[in-house]
C-alpha cells in the first residue's frame, strides 16, 4: 500500500507543535480506536444474523481482525515518512470502506448468499487499514521530542479508552437506534470528520496548498457517499430484504436479540425469527396440535412454555378443560408484541387471556430459580439451536432443570428438529433428554412448511406412552391412529443413539448448523 503522489508531505515541512498537537491527536488515537472496534462489531453482528453466528465464524473474525492489525502494521512502515498526508488518506480510505461494509454484506447476502469467507476477506480488509492507523499516528505524535515510555503510555490510553467507547456505543446506542447499516455510515461518518479534523487544525502546516485541495476534495466526496447511504439505507434494506422472502414482507422489526420478520400472501401468514421460519398459517395447527396435545394426556393443570413466543401453544393449551394457568416464559419482548398484535386473531388472543401469565426472561436463567416440582406439564417450544446462545437450551443441564420443575408425574415435550432433513441434531436431542435422567418418547408428524418434523416426549422414570386425553377438545390433524404411527420411523432414518450435548460441549449446535442430509 502507498500513499497517493499527490499527497506526499513537503520535504522541507516543520515539526508538529507540541502542545497544541498533541491532545488533538491523541483525541484522534481514541476515535480510531473506538471506529476500529465498532467495524469488528459489526462484522461479529453481521455473523450471527447472515451465517447464522456459531464460535468458528467469531473466532475467524476475532482472530483473523487481530491478525489483520499486524499486518497493516508492517504495510504502514513504507508510510512513515510521509506519516500527515498517509494518515488523513487511510481515514478517508476506512471511512468509506467500514462505513459501506454493512450494506455491501448484506446486499451480497441477498442476491447471492455469503459464507465465513466473506467475512473473513471483509475482516482482514478492515483490520488493515485500522492497523496502519497507529504506527501513523505514533510516528506524528513523536515529533515533540517525547520519552518512548510516555509516549506508548499516551498512546496505549487513548487507544484503550476509545475502544471502551466503541464498545459501549456499538450496542447500546448504534444497533438499537439506527440498525447495523446507518450504525456502520455513522461509524465511517466518524472517521472522515477525525481525518478532516486532524488536517484541518494539526497536519495543516504538513500539508501543501495541492494536497490540501486533494484532501479536501476526498473527504467531500466520501462524506458524500456515505450520506447517501445514510438516507437510502431504509430502501437498501427493503429491497434486499424482500428478495429473501417469497412472499412479501408485512412487517420487519429487529429487536435486541433477533430480526422479526412477517410474510404475507393470501391466507398465508408467515412468521421468520432471523431468516428462519417459524410457522405458516396454513400448516401451524399440524406443528401445533403435534407440540401439545399429547403432553395433556394426563389433563395438567398448570402448564410452563418456554419460547413459543407466538403465543399459538398458549392457544391450544387454553382449548383444554383442565388446565387452569399457563406459565410463558419468552426471552424476546418484541415477539409477545407481535403475539398480542399481528399475531392475535391467529392465537386467538391467547397472551391475553388471564390464565396466562407473561415472563420476559431466559428459560435457562428463569429454571435456575423457579421452585421445583411447580408444573404439570412443560412446553419447550425453542428455535433450532444453530448458535451457541440456543445450543445451551438443549443441552443435559437445561433439561435437568426442567425435569426438576415437574410435579410428580408431570410430562414434558420438546420440539426437536427434522428426524428425516437433520437426523444428527433430532437423535442428539432426544439423547440428550434421556441423560437428564428422563424416559423419551420420539415421535414425528408431517407439517408441510418444515416437512417431516420431530418431538420428544418425556418423563422421569420410563418412555410415557403416546396418547390423547377423552377430555382433549376437537382437533382439526391429530387422532389416536394417527399418534401411535407418529411413533414409527421409517428404516431410512433409524434411531441414533448419540451423545448428549452439555454445556461444555454443545455438540448440537454442530449437528444443526451441518445442514440437510439427503
Amino acid at each position: 500500500m502507498t500513499a497517493p503522489p499527490v499527497l506526499a508531505v513537503p520535504d522541507d515541512a516543520p515539526p508538529l507543535g507540541s502542545r497544541r498537537a498533541r491532545p488533538l491527536l491523541l483525541a484522534a488515537v481514541a476515535v480510531c480506536a473506538a471506529c476500529g472496534l465498532v467495524y469488528e462489531l459489526v462484522l461479529l453482528t453481521l455473523a450471527v444474523t447472515l451465517a447464522g453466528g456459531g464460535i468458528a465464524v467469531t473466532s475467524l473474525i476475532v482472530a483473523g481482525f487481530v491478525a489483520a492489525l499486524g499486518v497493516g502494521a508492517l504495510a504502514a512502515k513504507p508510510l512513515l515518512p510521509h506519516a500527515a498526508t498517509a494518515f488523513v488518506a487511510i481515514e478517508i480510505v476506512l471511512g468509506v470502506v467500514g462505513g459501506l461494509s454493512a450494506t455491501a454484506l448484506y446486499v451480497a447476502f441477498s442476491f447471492h448468499g455469503t459464507s465465513s469467507a466473506v467475512l473473513v476477506l471483509a475482516t482482514a480488509v478492515i483490520g488493515i487499514l485500522v492497523g496502519a492507523e497507529v504506527p501513523l499516528l505514533m510516528t506524528l505524535l513523536a515529533g515533540d521530542g517525547r520519552s518512548a515510555g510516555r509516549l506508548v503510555a499516551d498512546l496505549n490510553a487513548a487507544d484503550y479508552a476509545g475502544a471502551l467507547v466503541g464498545g459501549l456505543a456499538w450496542p447500546f446506542v448504534l444497533l438499537p437506534l439506527v440498525g447495523q447499516i446507518r450504525g456502520s455510515a455513522v461509524t465511517g461518518m466518524v472517521n472522515l470528520v477525525a481525518a478532516a479534523v486532524v488536517a484541518a487544525f494539526v497536519l495543516r502546516g504538513q500539508l501543501g496548498v495541492r494536497a490540501r485541495a486533494v484532501a479536501t476534495a476526498a473527504l467531500l466526496l466520501a462524506a458524500t457517499v456515505l450520506a447517501v447511504l445514510l438516507v437510502q439505507a431504509q430502501d437498501i434494506v427493503e429491497t434486499s430484504r424482500q428478495r429473501l422472502y417469497a412472499d412479501p414482507v408485512v412487517a420487519d422489526l429487529t429487536s435486541a436479540y433477533q430480526q422479526i420478520v412477517l410474510t404475507e400472501r393470501g391466507p398465508d401468514l408467515r412468521l421468520y425469527l432471523d431468516g428462519d421460519l417459524q410457522f405458516s398459517s396454513v400448516d401451524e395447527h399440524r406443528y401445533t396440535e403435534a407440540l401439545v396435545h399429547p403432553v395433556l394426556s394426563r389433563d395438567p393443570g398448570r402448564v410452563l412454555v418456554l419460547g413459543g413466543g407466538d403465543g399459538l401453544a398458549a392457544r391450544e393449551l387454553l382449548r383444554h378443560p383442565s388446565v387452569t394457568e399457563v406459565v410463558q416464559v419468552e426471552l424476546d419482548p418484541a415477539v409477545l408484541d407481535l403475539a398480542r398484535t399481528r399475531l392475535a386473531d391467529l392465537n386467538d388472543h391467547a397472551l391475553d387471556d388471564p390464565r396466562v401469565r407473561l415472563v420476559v426472561d431466559d428459560g435457562f436463567r428463569w429454571l435456575r430459580e423457579a421452585a421445583p416440582g411447580t408444573f404439570d406439564a412443560v412446553i419447550v417450544d425453542l428455535p433450532d439451536p444453530d448458535t451457541p446462545t440456543l445450543g445451551r437450551l438443549y443441552s443435559t443441564e437445561f433439561y435437568g432443570l426442567v425435569a426438576r420443575s415437574l410435579a410428580p408425574g408431570g410430562q414434558l415435550v420438546v420440539q426437536s428438529g427434522s428426524p428425516y432433513s437433520t437426523p444428527q441434531a433430532y437423535w442428539r436431542t432426544v439423547s440428550t433428554i434421556a441423560s437428564a435422567g428422563l424416559g423419551v418418547t420420539p415421535y414425528h408428524v408431517h407439517v408441510p412448511s418444515f416437512g417431516d418434523w420431530g418431538f420428544t416426549l418425556a418423563q422421569v422414570g420410563g418412555p410415557p406412552p403416546l396418547a390423547l386425553s377423552p377430555r382433549a377438545p376437537a382437533l382439526r390433524f391429530l387422532d389416536e391412529a394417527g399418534l401411535a404411527a407418529a411413533a414409527v420411523f421409517p428404516r431410512d432414518r433409524p434411531r441414533l443413539d448419540l451423545e448428549p450435548s452439555t454445556l461444555d460441549r454443545p455438540l448440537i449446535v454442530d449437528d444443526t448448523r451441518a445442514g440437510y442430509v439427503r
